[in-house]
């Protein structure tokens, strides 16, 4: 199986519907390209996808192009049966998902499309500006009895609130990165706090409406947020620091800077209207990320994208 594929990201306009595996329908544009391309998986990549394929359906008015949002793991369940052409992912694919893909026979390429700075976020009231990593997972960790602020060690300021903690199901890349890095085994979790699925708006919401709030999701949606609710500062052992695109590029927002992937599979790199795609997709994803709140590749990684890309192709 190839995996490859670093890639920016994004866009700032939504929209698409469902699509089929480089399926070729009837009629042509000046392209000549016309067809059906199916997405689904990550809510993270969503909205950068669904940027790209509007600017790629606007050159192709004759193609259409879905992006749905069942989550990187619902996504692969999907892509590896044959359902979808691409999955968006927030994590790279798990070897329970090779494995899946191996047994009902469909290959892939792994494209890094842009990289990402999991965002923790607080209620604007919220007096506290940084939290150590300790004491993140003093939150979320699965044995946790933290039910106040002001019961986590070494807190500053003190903070007198209940606390209401908001995030991902289990379906989502988010949780699995989110788990494995703050309490050091993927989906390792503390069962009582609100499980928001794949809407990052229902965190945004419970986080803005309770004074000791507390939730997660990608930097993309945190900056459409900003104000309604408060991104922290992560002391990951070297002080604090905060999201933003020069810290998750340059590595120091850690642990929760991480890479964003998009998978096509092999099967729908033979189809002309889907390789386009892909090819406009990779060519065009750092002038798109950066309108749409992503946080591009380095000039070094996308160059390793269009290789990569091309590799896949060949």
């Amino acid at each position: 199986m190839s995996k490859k594929w670093l890639v920016a990201v994004a866009a700032g306009a939504l929209s698409m519907g469902i699509v089929a595996c480089g399926g070729s329908d009837s009629g042509s544009d000046a392209s000549g390209l016309s067809g059906t391309i199916r997405i689904d998986g990550s809510s993270t990549v969503a909205p950068l996808t669904e940027a790209i394929a509007e600017e790629f359906q606007a050159d192709n008015p004759d193609v259409k192009v879905t992006v749905g949002t069942s989550g990187t793991g619902g996504g692969f369940e999907k892509f590896c049966a044959g359902e979808t052409d691409i999955n968006d992912a927030s994590r790279a694919i798990e070897p329970e998902e090779v494995e899946l893909c191996k047994k009902d026979g469909v290959d892939y390429g792994e494209l890094r499309i842009a990289n990402d700075a999991l965002t923790v976020v607080v209620n604007p009231n919220n007096p506290v500006k940084c939290m150590t990593v300790e004491q993140v997972k003093q939150v979320w960790e699965p044995d946790s009895k933290v039910t106040n602020w002001s019961q986590i060690d070494g807190l500053q300021p003190p903070f007198d609130s209940e606390a209401a903690p908001y995030g991902p199901g289990s379906d989502s890349g988010t949780f699995d990165f989110f788990t494995e890095a703050i309490n050091g085994e993927e989906g390792a979790i503390r069962k009582d706090y609100n499980d928001v699925g794949e809407d990052d708006n229902a965190t945004v919401t419970g986080v803005s409406g309770a004074e000791g709030g507390i939730g997660y999701f990608g930097y993309s949606f945190y900056i459409e947020n900003e104000g309604t609710v408060k991104a922290l500062e992560i002391d990951g052992g070297s002080g604090c620091v905060a999201p933003s695109v020069e810290t998750a590029q340059d590595g120091s927002y850690t642990p929760l800077s991480r890479p964003l992937y998009i998978y096509p599979s092999a099967e729908s790199l033979k189809d002309e209207t889907t390789k386009a795609f892909l090819e406009f997709y990779v060519d065009n994803v750092n002038d798109v990320a950066e309108q749409v709140g992503f946080v591009p590749l380095t000039s070094e990684q996308q160059s390793k994208a269009s290789d990569d890309l091309t590799s896949l192709e060949g």
